[in-house]
């Protein structure tokens, strides 16, 4: 028989109500994850689901998750104390509390000529979402972040990821510690910058590649701007001098995607010949 959830006030609902604090999340280390996607998504990348909130009158079914998880961890809640928990206009009946994934740079495991995503100092859940989004969907070996400003883990960035912030490789570290493990590593770092007179479709991306992206407002610091190989920008055609990060982050990412697209089909091209 599921155990239902009727009070604002149960004790599990108010332990995930907490867990919407970064603070909270930190010290516990519990994160929240809405959807069943997403959840689905965390499963898959090997996280481990400690509670699943329930609200079968949203309409959807538990389809296998009360297999993956085991019944015993999932509670039927109602809709009006599932809209407390949710930051969905039009959720689907699915919120897990989960272990947090460890984001550390030893864990990254990268393939014979790796693309990174370096950002620094990510402000904004929404655009870290969209960027790991990015990755997913061109296969990036992974998203470093430096001396972030957002949590990875934040309910928001989540949402925004769609799930892939657990589909994509992840770490956090410092400036210092990024640096010298993208030379021990042997990435070029190619630094996204308006002031940089290089466009981006001059360079060449086929190579062990770390893409740079700063901040919305100010840009990357010194720091990385003296430690790139190269510097890089997107030409404007219009009146602004660049794009959000989310999406100067994806068309710097795609173009490189297509460069090793073509190197492969080369030499698929040689060999057939």
């Amino acid at each position: 028989m599921a155990q239902i959830i009727t009070s604002p006030h149960n004790p599990k609902v108010k332990e995930a109500q907490k867990l919407m604090k970064s603070k909270v999340r930190k010290e516990s280390g519990l994160i929240l994850i809405e959807g069943k996607r997403e959840i689905n998504l965390a499963l898959a990348g090997g996280m481990e689901i400690n509670t699943l909130f329930y609200c079968p009158d949203c309409g959807y079914d538990l389809d296998s998750l009360d297999e993956k998880i085991g019944r015993d961890r999932i509670f039927d809640i109602a809709p009006a104390v599932f809209e407390k928990l949710s930051l969905r206009q039009n959720p689907d009946g699915f919120l897990a509390i989960a272990e947090a994934k460890k984001l550390s740079l030893n864990s990254v495991k990268l393939g014979k000529t790796p693309l990174v995503i370096i950002l620094e100092s990510v402000e904004k859940p929404g655009n870290l979402g969209a960027i790991l989004r990015t990755a997913d969907a061109a296969g990036v070996d992974a998203v470093i972040i430096t001396d972030p400003k957002t949590d990875i883990f934040n309910p928001n960035t989540i949402r925004a990821s769609q799930g892939t912030a657990f589909t994509v490789q992840t770490a956090s570290a410092s400036s210092e510690e990024v640096l010298k493990w993208a030379k021990t590593n042997k990435l070029k770092l190619f630094a996204a910058t308006p002031s940089s007179s290089q466009d981006y479709l001059q360079k060449n991306f086929t190579g062990p590649t770390a893409i740079l992206m700063g901040t919305e407002d100010a840009g990357l610091s010194p720091f990385w701007l003296e430690a790139a190989d190269e510097r890089i920008k997107i030409e404007m055609q219009g009146k602004i001098d660049s794009l959000n990060v989310s999406v100067s982050t994806a068309v710097v990412v795609f173009e490189a995607v297509r460069q090793r697209r073509k190197v492969r089909s080369k030499k698929l091209e040689v060999s057939r010949n």
